[in-house]
């Protein structure tokens, strides 16, 4: 039976963090595939939507979003149901 898992009251919004300087880094490892569909999304963003963005601010505003999904959703969440699919 999956736990829940306490969110802080803090907790980064949906909306992600916009541009301002970023204190923390971290390193991830994408294969060619995701980094070709991040830059897609990237060039998507500025076609379509005249928003032109790097792809660390795609990638702060993707994880404000699913961990504000899994904030509401827990077990239903995408970030579960896509890590228990991989597993």
């Amino acid at each position: 039976m999956p736990r829940e898992t306490p969110v802080p009251d803090d907790a980064v919004s949906s909306a992600g963090t916009g541009r301002r300087k970023h204190e923390a880094k971290i390193t991830v490892y994408l294969s060619d595939e995701e980094l070709l569909a991040l830059e897609h999304a990237r060039l998507a963003l500025r076609a379509a939507h005249g928003i032109a963005v790097d792809r660390g601010r795609v990638v702060r505003a993707a994880i404000a979003a699913v961990l504000a999904d899994f904030t509401l959703h827990g077990a239903d969440s995408q970030l579960v149901k896509g890590i228990a699919r991989d597993d």
